[in-house]
Formats: structure tokens, C-alpha cells, sequence
């Protein structure tokens, strides 16, 4: 007798339980934007209503997953295709941002809307700002009158910071750089934001991003020149602009040319080269000799460790700034006749002494002349350490006056302690 049970046969393969929350909804933008839509044509071109329909509506549709479907019918009227067409298929709105009327008073009124549904549901503010770039990618897409009715919103809104300036990298696509609609939009853009806040709050903007220094970039390569940047937005009655365009293109040619000093110096390069290179740079740059003193002063003085303690400055000073061992003054003899006033300043804030500003001033005839030091001491200094200094160079310049013709050159025997007796 078989006492063994027989076992039942079993099938093969596994089983999956799928709860119904873990199914994943099929995007379908449709029934969305029909309810967009239908709100909108019902509120006109009463903005406050729109505000109050969209606040509402947030907490029946489902804004974070139709982000994008909702700002591109806020601002086109329906989605768009890539491009910047509508598309086709789906229900559209009269009601937008781009069928308002082209005038700021509207705009602002528009950016209102959209700063009051993004303080509501603050998700939506990171797809705000993609929504800004996707749109000035699609600017060829979009008519002359829609592009400025956009600058004029993304304007405002740059300037409440309600969205960062980071959205303008879309605008140095080469496409939209190369047709000239670029410029053209950041001026529309920087009007605007200027109308809201001021060429500070622009400055600032663009540097917290790190663009302050591409606003070239809106131009073709063979426009990229200071002199048609300046024109452009000087004729477009922004000259707030051009100004500070400029001033970032000196800043950099700065930072260059001192960067490059500094290197030359350490090689020990020929003096005359580097003069030649100096005053090609000056010119290329068009910056003043007032400005090249202190870039060669800050070379020179970046490339010594100055001692701690205030009594050895002064003896380390004369050491490092004298003729033999430093070409600074001879690049300084270029230029000598302005550039005492930026020494004394710079003495004032370095070394504080006139043992110093008498280092710096009068080391030799051949760097500094007689008249250069007169002039310095009559009219061209500084008002920072000017009682400190002029006091302290009293008795020298009195001897200078009254030395004889000839005896000028004894300046370079003359010792500090000398001179104040």
C-alpha cells in the first residue's frame, strides 16, 4: 500500500498584484487645457478675474504636471508646437498675453497675473522660468508686435525678480543672435527693466549670474566691437547700457593687462617691451594713464610679501621699489605727469608714510622730473592722505623750488631724514 500523497500539480510563473495608485497616469494635456481655455474666454480681459480663476482652478487641475501647457495658453492662447506655432488640434484662447494690447501699463497688469499665481502655488515658479526660456528660443516663431509684448513682460518681471537673469542665455542662440532679433529684444527687455528699477538693479542681476560681461554676445562676431555695441543702444535711448558695457569691457582689459604685467615683470622682460606692450593695450583698451598707473602699481606691489611689522615696511619699500631692481617706474616715467596723484593714494592705503610716498615719488630725476613733482604738489593729488602727505613734503618741495638750475639730480642722494630736518 502507497502511504506516499500524491502532489497536486502546480502552475508555473509568478503572479504581480498592481494597486491602482501605482499605475501611472498617460499625460493628456487635452481635458486640461479645455478647462483653461473655457475659464479664460469666460473672464475676458478682466485680468482680475483671470487671477481669481487661476488661483481657483489650482485646487481642481493639476498645475504641476500641466505646467508648461498652462503658461504656453497664458501667453500664445494654446500650446505650442516646437517653433513657436500653435498647434492645430487642440482649443485656443483670444485671451493672452500675446493678443493684449502692446503697451506697458498692460504689461505690468500681465505680470501681475502671473506673480499672484506663482506666490499661490509656488511649485510652479521653476517651471515659470523654463516656460521664459523655452519662449525666447521660439522668438522667430512669434510676430514683431508678440516678441515685444514678451520683452516688455520678461522686462518686469527681471526686474521684481520675479525670474532670474539667467532665462537671457537663451538669447545668445546663434540663429537669433545671427537675424538681429537678440538685440533687438533685449533693448525692448532693458527698457523696461530700467523703467521698473534703475541700471543698478540690471548690473546687479547680470553679474549675480556671471553675464555681465556677454552682453556682446547679442552680436554677430564681425559686430562684436565696443563702438557698435555703443551705438546700437545709444540710438535705442539706452545709454545707461552702452555705459556699463563699456565699463565691464575696461574691467577685463584690466584685469588682462595686469595679469600679463605681472608675468612679464617676473620674467624679467625687456623694459621697452613691456612699455610697448602697456601703451598698446592702453589705446586698444582706451584706457586712461591715470588708470594704467594704478594697474602697473597694483603689479608691482602684488608681487611682494610686505612684512607684518610697520617699522620694516618702509626700508622694504625702498628696497624693492628702486630703478635697478624694478621696471615699474620706468613704465611710470611714461605716464609720470598724472601719476602722482594715484601713488599718494595708494601710498595712503599701502604704506601709510611719507618715507614711502618719498620712495615711490623721488627715487631718481631720470623717472620723476622736477616738474612732475611740483605739479603733484600743487594740483594733482588726491584728497586721501593729502594733509598727511603735503605736510610731510613741505620742506623737500621748498628745497626743490629754491635748489639751483642742475642740482635737481641730487634728489636721488637725498635722505628722508634730510629732508624733514
Amino acid at each position: 500500500m502507497n502511504n506516499q500523497k500524491q502532489q497536486k500539480p502546480t502552475l508555473t510563473g509568478q503572479r504581480f498584484k498592481t494597486r491602482k495608485r501605482d499605475e501611472k497616469e498617460r499625460f493628456d494635456p487635452t481635458q486640461f487645457q479645455e478647462s483653461i481655455v473655457q475659464g479664460l474666454n469666460q473672464t475676458g480681459t478682466d485680468l482680475e478675474a483671470v487671477a481669481k480663476f487661476l488661483d481657483a482652478s489650482g485646487a481642481k487641475l493639476d498645475y504641476r504636471r500641466y505646467a508648461e501647457t498652462l503658461f504656453d495658453i497664458l501667453v500664445a492662447g494654446g500650446m505650442l508646437a516646437p517653433g513657436g506655432t500653435l498647434s492645430d488640434d487642440m482649443t485656443r484662447t483670444e485671451f493672452c498675453l500675446f493678443t493684449a494690447q502692446e503697451d506697458l501699463e498692460t504689461m505690468q497688469a500681465y505680470a501681475q497675473v502671473f506673480n499672484k499665481l506663482i506666490r499661490r502655488y509656488k511649485y510652479l515658479e521653476k517651471g515659470f522660468e523654463e516656460e521664459i526660456k523655452k519662449l525666447l528660443l521660439f522668438l522667430k516663431g512669434f510676430t514683431e508686435s508678440e516678441r515685444n509684448k514678451l520683452a516688455m513682460l520678461a522686462g518686469i518681471l527681471l526686474a521684481n525678480g520675479s525670474i532670474s537673469a539667467s532665462i537671457l542665455n537663451s538669447l545668445f542662440n546663434e540663429n537669433l543672435v545671427k537675424e538681429g532679433v537678440s538685440a533687438a529684444f533685449a533693448v525692448k527687455l532693458f527698457k523696461s527693466w530700467i523703467n521698473e528699477k534703475d541700471i543698478n538693479s540690471v548690473a546687479g542681476s547680470l553679474r549675480k549670474v556671471g553675464m555681465d560681461n556677454r552682453l556682446m554676445e547679442l552680436f554677430p562676431a564681425n559686430k562684436r566691437s565696443c563702438e557698435h555695441f555703443s551705438k546700437y543702444f545709444n540710438e535705442a535711448g539706452l545709454k545707461e547700457i552702452s555705459d556699463f558695457a563699456r565699463n565691464q569691457l575696461s574691467i577685463g582689459a584690466r584685469k588682462e593687462l595686469q595679469k600679463e604685467l605681472q608675468e612679464q615683470m617676473a620674467r624679467s622682460d625687456p623694459i621697452k617691451e613691456i612699455i610697448a606692450y602697456t601703451r598698446d593695450e592702453m589705446k586698444k583698451a582706451g584706457l586712461s594713464e591715470q588708470t594704467i598707473i594704478g594697474i602697473i602699481w597694483s603689479s608691482v606691489m602684488s608681487s611682494v610679501e610686505w612684512n607684518k611689522k610697520e617699522e620694516l615696511v618702509t626700508e622694504q619699500a625702498i628696497k624693492h621699489l628702486k630703478v635697478g631692481n624694478c621696471p615699474a617706474f620706468s613704465l611710470l616715467h611714461c605716464f609720470h605727469l598724472v601719476a602722482h596723484s594715484r601713488c599718494t593714494q595708494l601710498c595712503y592705503i599701502t604704506l601709510s608714510s611719507v618715507q614711502s610716498v618719498l620712495s615711490v615719488c623721488v627715487p631718481t630725476a631720470d623717472v620723476l622730473s622736477e616738474e612732475a613733482i611740483l605739479k603733484w604738489y600743487s594740483e594733482a593729488h588726491l584728497a586721501k592722505g593729502k594733509s598727511v602727505f603735503l605736510e610731510q613734503m613741505k620742506k623737500f618741495v621748498e628745497w626743490l623750488k629754491n635748489a639751483e638750475e642742475g642740482s635737481v639730480s641730487l634728489c636721488c642722494h637725498v635722505s628722508i631724514s634730510n629732508v624733514n630736518r
